[in-house]
């Protein structure tokens, strides 16, 4: 029997007595994972993104708040790691346990397969989806985390259209398995202080399927604390924390107050100098996204801010468009 268009539309009050207004509870508060939402975690190499993902599917598996973000139950967590070998990983993961015991040994679950190789493993192709959807219903896992995203692909990162394939095939795995999707991924090598989800390479696809984007950064080579920041679609802003690194452990835990406030940087204004230095960096010629996001990389100043100053540089002479691209003049 097939119901008819009218069964699927429903007015405001009908709605309201079917659903509950109230949101559905977040598998990590405050608004860090929703249920079947998908978390992309990034920061430089060796910062310390592995460990904390592993620490976070830990306590996913047990229901613990060890890292200073409550989560309200227990989950089934399938972890797809591919940059350790599988007794490293083993290693890892028994060091952490020791702190927990055995809270998390029946809901977490590892994909053993080793590194992806070939279409059959890859996500970006047919084969490999369907694996990654048979390891997480083997496992009937609510969250699975794949580790990094760039073993899981073979696709031009920054090629727009081919990361939006790609973030098509997260989509489906999250929609086939229910599950959401803790999601590594590397950042571009130069970002600005006040970047989060844009830092992340192939942003402009990303930013159509993520829900929320987390971003690790060392305030300081000198100590094992790591800075984290925060982007949400749904949920209200956070501000940054600070985590510190137990080598012992292996676990993060809060490093002093679980909310630590970011000093505002005094904003100047983008002067020639910064314009040419820009344009220099970039080869003397780029176009027009290239050249803002360089000014904004190099004197930390908003989107605005740059699109006026490339303005500014355009009537004053600074700089020439032309073709498409900017560059000097002469």
């Amino acid at each position: 029997m097939t119901h008819s268009p009218a069964a699927t539309v429903l007015s405001l009050g009908q709605l309201l007595e079917q659903q509950s207004p109230a949101p559905p509870p977040c598998l990590v508060e405050p608004g860090l994972l929703p249920m079947q939402g998908i978390l992309f975690v990034g920061g430089e190499p060796k910062v310390g993104k592995s460990l904390l993902v592993a620490n976070l599917a830990l306590s996913l598996a047990a229901g613990s708040g060890r890292l200073g973000f409550p989560i309200p139950a227990p989950r089934r967590v399938l972890v797809c790691q591919f940059e350790l070998p599988l007794p490293q990983f083993v290693s890892r993961l028994t060091t952490m346990r020791r702190v927990m015991g055995t809270a998390a040994d029946q809901n977490l679950f590892v994909d053993t397969r080793g590194v992806p190789s070939g279409d059959g493993h890859l996500l970006s192709a047919p084969p490999g989806l369907l694996h990654f959807l048979a390891a997480a219903q083997a496992a009937a896992a609510e969250v699975i985390v794949l580790d990094p995203l760039y073993s899981t692909h073979d696709q031009d990162e920054n090629d727009t259209r081919a990361m939006a394939a790609l973030c098509q095939s997260l989509l489906r795995l999250r929609e086939a398995s229910h599950a959401a999707l803790i999601v590594v991924h590397h950042v571009r090598k130069s970002i600005g202080r006040y970047e989060i989800g844009s830092a992340f390479r192939g942003s402009s696809a990303l930013h159509a399927v993520g829900d929320s984007y987390l971003l690790l950064t060392r305030p300081s080579p000198q100590f094992p604390t790591v800075e984290l920041r925060f982007q949400f679609r749904y949920a209200a802003p956070q501000p940054p924390r600070l985590l510190e690194l137990d080598p012992q452990t292996l676990w993060f835990s809060p490093a002093g107050s679980p909310t630590v406030p970011v000093p505002t940087l005094a904003r100047r204004k983008v002067e020639r100098t910064d314009i040419t230095e820009a344009l220099t960096t970039l080869g003397e010629k780029a176009h027009y996204n290239q050249l803002r996001q360089q000014i904004m990389i190099l004197t930390e100043c908003s989107k605005r801010t740059a699109q006026l100053a490339i303005t500014e540089a355009c009537q004053q002479g600074w700089i020439v468009p032309g073709d498409g691209h900017y560059h000097l003049p002469g």
